[in-house]
């Protein structure tokens, strides 16, 4: 028990201890903290322009179309430019973008700035995770998991900004352009550190070959298929969760971002503590419990739909997937025969449109039954997820 402790520990303290490592961190946490925020203030786009879930998920579509659409050129302009300057250019760029769709006034320019902070999402996303990748070979270091962890440490972060600024009655707007000042700030400080990391040396023989997008087969299908199960579940919470809580649960408007927050919450733990807990383990295993934590969460989100219920199940589901993109994406990186840019944009295609079309679908499925019956899709997925990690080769 004490060795658990410590292993679980020790990575933390190399981190947090570590200044590119925690530059790099810092990148994945404005990524969660800005669509953290967003997806708070998805109930106001709601009730805004007056949308139905079928209407508001069609909307929500605009984000995985410009993600998935961005992929092939995110990863050519990192290996024309380095992931050193796409992960400063993608935090800037990520800063703008999620305040458009906020400070717009018409909805016929909703899906265009959607579609923006999708391709903003793209390049930060594939820049910070091929940044991690470099790190963890350069210092022979684990920090894959714990960035993903700064990633939920932002959308818990996120989800609860709206709570404080509503008690100051701040408007949704101004709102989120603080939060976009906030986001430039962080670029500042780390840039320059992030600017510093070194590109691994190659020899003559280990030249990267040219990126190209290619349909996944065999294991790296396998493995597609987990990601996907995990990031429509990651998607669908993130984006529904609100949704859920005022209408369902019909909780106080501040407890409105508390289910995120739950959720969030304990998928930072879980990944926190993932580079010490995953090489105890065992990746497949992880992977498995995980799913059986999600769908303990989601039951208990259905079917005891109040305040503290829901607020506690949604945490069980962020535990549940805290650790399975951080696995998923360190095995892209490390397949062999691609790129470490390239295997990740394969994955991140994928792993992206599960995310962001899982919100969708759940749009479509709550708009002819109910929002309680799509989140039953969402475990579904969950018992995928669980049969084919028990024998997936990973990497």
């Amino acid at each position: 028990m004490a060795h658990l402790d410590i292993a679980m520990l020790s990575h933390l303290q190399t981190f947090f201890t570590h200044k590119k490592s925690l530059a790099v961190g810092s990148g994945f946490f404005l990524l969660g903290f800005l669509f953290g925020n967003w997806a708070t203030l998805i109930p106001y786009i709601k009730s805004f322009y007056k949308l139905d879930d079928g209407i508001l998920g069609l909307m929500l579509l605009c984000l995985p179309l410009g993600a998935m659409s961005f992929n092939p050129i995110a990863a050519i302009l990192i290996q024309r430019f380095g992931f050193q300057k796409t992960t400063v250019f993608g935090m800037l760029f990520l800063s703008f973008a999620f305040v458009l769709p906020i400070t717009i006034s018409t909805i016929i320019l909703l899906p265009f700035t959607l579609i923006l902070a999708g391709m903003s999402m793209t390049l930060l996303n594939i820049s910070v995770n091929t940044a991690a990748t470099v790190i963890e070979k350069q210092y022979n270091i684990n920090i894959m998991s714990t960035c993903h962890g700064m990633f939920s440490l932002g959308l818990m972060t996120g989800s609860l900004m709206r709570s404080f600024t509503f008690l100051f009655d701040i408007d949704e707007k101004i709102h989120m352009l603080i939060m976009a000042g906030i986001g430039l700030i962080i670029t500042f400080f780390v840039g320059k550190t992030i600017l510093s990391i070194h590109t691994l040396s190659r020899s003559t023989d280990d030249k990267p070959s040219k990126f190209r997008l290619v349909l996944p087969k065999g294991v790296l299908l396998s493995i597609v298929i987990i990601s996907i199960c995990i990031n429509v579940t990651e998607g669908s919470i993130t984006d529904w969760a609100s949704v859920y809580m005022k209408e369902v649960v019909q909780t106080s408007p501040f407890f409105i971002g508390w289910g995120l927050f739950g959720y969030s919450t304990f998928m930072a733990l879980g990944r926190l503590f993932g580079d010490g807990i995953i090489p105890i383990f065992g990746k497949n295993n992880v992977l498995v419990y995980g799913a059986a934590l999600a769908l303990g969460g989601l039951l208990i989100t259905i079917f005891l739909p109040f305040t503290w219920t829901s607020i506690a199940g949604f945490g069980l589901i962020g535990l549940g997937v805290s650790c399975g993109a951080p696995i998923l994406y360190a095995s892209a990186a490390r397949y062999p025969g691609l790129p470490d840019s390239g295997g990740l944009a394969i994955m991140n295609t994928f792993a992206m449109g599960g995310f962001l079309m899982g919100p969708v679908v759940i749009g479509f499925i709550s708009d002819l039954s109910s929002l309680s019956v799509a989140f039953g899709f969402v475990l579904f997925l969950a018992l995928v997820w669980m049969f084919i990690s028990r024998k997936v080769e990973l990497f």
